[in-house]
């Protein structure tokens, strides 16, 4: 397998990730309890944490203690309560695209913390994703709340940083161990905290128990390992804008199950963003990092992808 056709199965591979978060924003809007974010941080964090600890069954060593615990604050326990806040103030096409305004983020603060610096074509597709992402956002019939703009932008922000770190700590382990640990310690910190700030916990029907496993499951412990994934083998500024798959599907949720209008505005973002996503495809073998000439990496076998950095094309 070439190493363009290796990067292309792991951009189908974080795909899901996004996929997953825009169809969160719905379900976390229609089924769950909308005064219990807290609660509802840590049920979507701790039991995602403990299936994927039944699977790999590390626990964490060294350093790894206290990165999760900073991981985990990031990237889970803020992170989520600002989500389930955002979506219960938001209609799901407007809580998804605000959000969409992480990969230029992304590519900002990769170039710190983990020297990827940006492509003009990652740059040139964020630009189109944002201008996809107002039309969308300045378009909708419903009325906005800026409480839950802001909730989301924070947690854009905040999930940025807590993902490029993420990139920077995990060389040195495996993607489902250190997305177990960053689960488990964020759904750690958020139960005595929503004990103390919200009481006993919500009552929950069938189907809210149905919509919490479905967030639990697929859209945290099956979203964050393709999503971690992607960050080991991708640069940032691909999974950047990857991740505006996350408002597509988000705006097409909220059309056809929601009952939100879709205006032609609208429509015209949704298309904007979807080229934005494709700017940030792997390009052809041969490039570096920057898009100029690089030297060809030596044979690495295939099931060696995970130690070689020489395979991310970009």
């Amino acid at each position: 397998m070439s190493s363009v056709e290796a990067n292309l199965r792991w951009v189908a591979v974080t795909a899901i990730a996004p996929v997953a978060w825009g169809t969160n924003y719905y379900v976390t809007r229609g089924f769950l309890p909308p005064d219990h974010a807290l609660y509802g941080a840590a049920i979507r964090a701790l039991p995602a944490g403990l299936v994927l600890l039944a699977l790999c069954r590390k626990p964490p060593r060294g350093a790894w203690w206290w990165r999760s615990a900073v991981l985990g604050l990031l990237n889970v326990s803020v992170f989520f309560v600002l989500v389930y806040v955002a979506s219960q103030l938001l209609p799901t096409s407007v809580a998804s695209t605000v959000m969409a305004t992480s990969p230029l983020t992304m590519m900002l603060i990769a170039w710190p913390l983990v020297s990827e610096r940006p492509r003009a074509a990652h740059l040139a597709g964020a630009a189109i994703g944002l201008a996809g992402v107002c039309l969308m956002l300045l378009a909708g019939t419903a009325t906005v709340n800026a409480g839950g703009v802001l909730a989301s932008a924070a947690a854009m922000v905040m999930s940025s940083f807590g993902y490029i770190l993420a990139k920077r700590w995990s060389t040195d382990v495996d993607v489902l161990a250190s997305t177990t640990w960053q689960l488990i310690a964020g759904g750690l910190f958020l139960v005595p905290v929503a004990a103390a700030v919200e009481g006993p916990p919500p009552a929950v029907s069938t189907s809210v128990l149905v919509a919490f496993a479905y967030v639990a499951l697929v859209a945290t412990a099956f979203a964050f390992v393709a999503w971690f994934a992607g960050l080991r083998h991708l640069p940032a500024g691909t999974v950047g804008l990857i991740g505006l798959l996350n408002p597509a599907t988000g705006v097409l949720l909220g059309t056809a199950l929601a009952g939100e209008a879709l205006t032609v505005q609208q429509l015209c973002g949704l298309l904007l963003v979807l080229a934005g996503v494709a700017l940030g495809r792997p390009t052809r073998a041969g490039r570096g990092r920057d898009g100029f000439p690089a030297p060809e990496p030596s044979p690495v076998a295939e099931g060696d992808l995970d130690a070689a950095g020489e395979h991310r094309v970009v």
